[in-house]
C-alpha cells in the first residue's frame, strides 16, 4: 500500500488509506458470480464508486472491452456480460473532469494563499522609481555632433572612439 494511485484524477497521485475486503456480486440471482475482492481506501472525490483494478479482473478472469463498456468473465453457465449505457458512461467521465479541474484550482490556490501569507509585509511593498543613473562605466566622454550645422543635437561617445 506504499505506492500511490496514479492516472485516476488526471495530473493527481494520491495513496491509500487503507484496505477492505468486501463480497462482490456480479449481474441477476439467476446468473450471477461472487467472489471476495480487496479494495484500497482513497481519497478521491470523484463520481466512481469503486474501480476494479488489474488484481480484480484477473481473479475473475474478466476482459473489460473500453469501446463498448463492456466487462465480460467466464461462467458455468456461459459468458457473463456487464453492459453499460453510454450516454452514462459519458456523463460520468464529464462530471469526473470538472471535479479534478475544480479540484486542480483548489489546490492551487491553497498553495498562492499559504505561499502569499510567507511573505513580509515589507516584501509587499511596491518599490519606488529610482531616477536614472549617469552611465559610471567609462569615465573620459566626448560629445559629437549629429547635424552639422545644429550643436543641439549630439551624443555623447567613449572617448577612445571615432565619430563616425
Amino acid at each position: 500500500m506504499d505506492s500511490p494511485f496514479w492516472g485516476i484524477i488526471p495530473g493527481k497521485a494520491s495513496l491509500p488509506l487503507g484496505q477492505i475486503t468486501l463480497p462482490v456480486q456480479f449481474d441477476t440471482a439467476k446468473h450471477f458470480c461472487v467472489d471476495y475482492v480487496n479494495f484500497l481506501i482513497a481519497d478521491f472525490n470523484m463520481v466512481y464508486h469503486a474501480i476494479l483494478g488489474r488484481q480484480a479482473l484477473a481473479k475473475f478472469m474478466a476482459v473489460l472491452h473500453y469501446t463498448y463498456l463492456v466487462l465480460k468473465m467466464p461462467r458455468e453457465q456461459g459468458v457473463l456480460s456487464l453492459r453499460t449505457n453510454l450516454d452514462v458512461g459519458y456523463n460520468c467521465e464529464k462530471k469526473s473532469f470538472m471535479l479534478a479541474k475544480a479540484t486542480d484550482i483548489s489546490i492551487c490556490m491553497q498553495y498562492f494563499i499559504t505561499t502569499s501569507q510567507l511573505i513580509s509585509l515589507e516584501d509587499l511593498e511596491t518599490p519606488t522609481m529610482e531616477a536614472a543613473r549617469a552611465s559610471t562605466k567609462y569615465k573620459e566622454v566626448k560629445e559629437v555632433a549629429l547635424v552639422p550645422s545644429d550643436q543641439s543635437k549630439t551624443a555623447r561617445i567613449r572617448a577612445g572612439l571615432e565619430p563616425k
